[in-house]
C-alpha cells in the first residue's frame, strides 16, 4: 500500500516506514516489540540479543544515487543497548539491517563536528553504516558475528 501511494502521488505515506520495519526486524530477527514506546527503545531481543534493548529506524532509499540521507532521531537520553537501522527499497521491502551499539553511536555522535546536529541525534545513513555492523541481508538472510566485520569487509 505505501509503496503503491508513493507511485501514484510521487511522495512517500507519512509514518508508514518505521512501523513496516519494526515489522520486519521483528520478524527476521527474532524480537519482541514492545507496546510501551515512551521507555526509548522499540523491541527486547531474543537469543543472541537476548534481553537487549533495542531502538528501530527505518530507512527508504528510492534514489541510489542521492546523498545526505539521515535516520530518523536517536534518543541517547535514553535507556537502550542499541539501534537497528532496517534499509528498504522503493517497495518497502528490507535489502540490509545494520545494528550499532550505543557506545558506538555516542562516540560517533561526540565526534561530530556540527553540535546541533549531535543535540537532535541526527546521524547521516552512511555514518550508521560505518559505525554499525551488517547483520541481515536479502541475499543472506541473519548474518553471524564472524561472518562480517564492517571495518576490513568479509
Amino acid at each position: 500500500m505505501a509503496a503503491e501511494f508513493r507511485r501514484t502521488t510521487g511522495k512517500p505515506l507519512p509514518g508508514v516506514s518505521n512501523e513496516i520495519a519494526e515489522h520486519d526486524a521483528a520478524r527476521l530477527l527474532a524480537l519482541n516489540i514492545c507496546e510501551d514506546r515512551s521507555l526509548g527503545y522499540d523491541a527486547l531481543g531474543t537469543g543472541d540479543r537476548e534481553g537487549k534493548r533495542i531502538q528501530i529506524k527505518a530507512r527508504v532509499i528510492f534514489d541510489e544515487e542521492k546523498s545526505g540521507q539521515r535516520i530518523g532521531q536517536l534518543r541517547v537520553e535514553r535507556d537502550w543497548d542499541s539501534v537497528l537501522l532496517v534499509i528498504m527499497d522503493e517497495n518497502y521491502e528490507p535489502v540490509e539491517i545494520h545494528e550499532a551499539e550505543r557506545e558506538d553511536i555516542c562516540q560517533a555522535m561526540d565526534d561530530t563536528a556540527d553540535s546541533s546536529r549531535r543535540k537532535r541525534g541526527a546521524m547521516s545513513v552512511a555514518r550508521f553504516k560505518i559505525i554499525s555492523r551488517l547483520v541481515w541481508t536479502r541475499e543472506e538472510g541473519a548474518i553471524g558475528d564472524e561472518l562480517w566485520d564492517n571495518r576490513t569487509g568479509p
